[in-house]
């Protein structure tokens, strides 16, 4: 199961390598059927990149400083700075492909 983050530990699961963020609602539908292959892709790819979840209800100054407005909202990160950011529900293989291109 995916790592839930927050404020005190963002910054340094984040300042090495590529790191994907799922940014999330427990009431949110689409982050629910998201989750799952969020933990696979953590498991598949746990030699190349990290996978953590940031609940956004409950960390509303990170959701701030990313701007995020809608989620689920996938921030891939490398070496602690924003590169892509996918807004909405991604097939994982479009998941998969996106942070490929920045290991």
């Amino acid at each position: 199961m995916t790592q839930i983050i927050d404020t005190n530990n963002f910054e340094s699961e984040l300042e090495n390598g590529v790191v994907a963020v799922d940014f999330f609602a427990t009431w949110c539908g689409p982050c629910k059927m998201l989750a799952p292959i969020f933990d696979e892709l953590e498991t598949e790819m746990k030699d190349s990149a990290k996978f953590f979840k940031v609940e956004i209800d409950q960390n509303m100054d990170l959701a701030r400083k990313f701007m995020v407005s809608t989620v689920p909202t996938i921030m891939i990160f490398k070496d602690g700075k924003p590169v892509e950011t996918m807004v909405g529900f991604m097939p994982k293989e479009t998941i998969k492909t996106k942070v490929e291109a920045h290991i």
